[in-house]
């Protein structure tokens, strides 16, 4: 690293922070991959949450959250894609969006629609946070504008 006062500064997360941001991963390892999700899991289990592997240390998650998130956007996808594809402007389709894109808002969509417990706020902050991490440019926007508008529709509230 470069002492470049322009860099994001690195935030530590909170283990549920770090489970979103494994699941992301996983959920885009197995777009792109096509690795089965009992694999992905055992995988990012045994050598990744909380490990160390090719000389980088992966943050302490909670692999339940990791687990639940992973398996319920799977189980769910066939709901969850088409609530994302409604949310986006009329001349984009879910398949043109970039694949680590659509496992955010796969993830973020899965909690806003099944973790009640969770706030819309702490949901949405989490998966832009998580976007801002990977891109730079109009990304983490759209991942917010999604988010808000499906959490608007589901749960009849948005970020504060």
């Amino acid at each position: 690293m470069n002492d470049d006062k322009t860099e994001r500064p690195v935030k530590t997360a909170n283990q549920r922070g770090a489970a979103r941001l494994a699941a992301v991963q996983a959920l885009y390892q197995m777009d792109v991959g096509g690795t089965g999700v009992l694999e992905i899991v055992a995988e990012y289990e045994a050598h990744r949450l909380g490990q160390e592997l090719d000389g980088a240390t992966y943050l302490k998650a909670d692999a339940g959250w990791f687990r639940s998130i992973v398996s319920g956007v799977v189980r769910d996808q066939v709901r969850l894609d088409p609530l994302i594809a409604a949310a986006l402007q009329d001349d984009w389709a879910l398949s043109r969006l970039d694949s680590t894109v659509r496992a955010i808002l796969r993830a973020g969509v899965f909690e806003i629609t099944d973790r009640k417990d969770v706030p819309v706020a702490v949901i949405v902050t989490e998966y832009v946070e998580i976007a801002q991490a990977f891109f730079d440019d109009d990304e983490p926007k759209l991942v917010n504008a999604v988010l808000d508008r499906i959490a608007k529709q589901v749960r009849g509230e948005t970020k504060k």
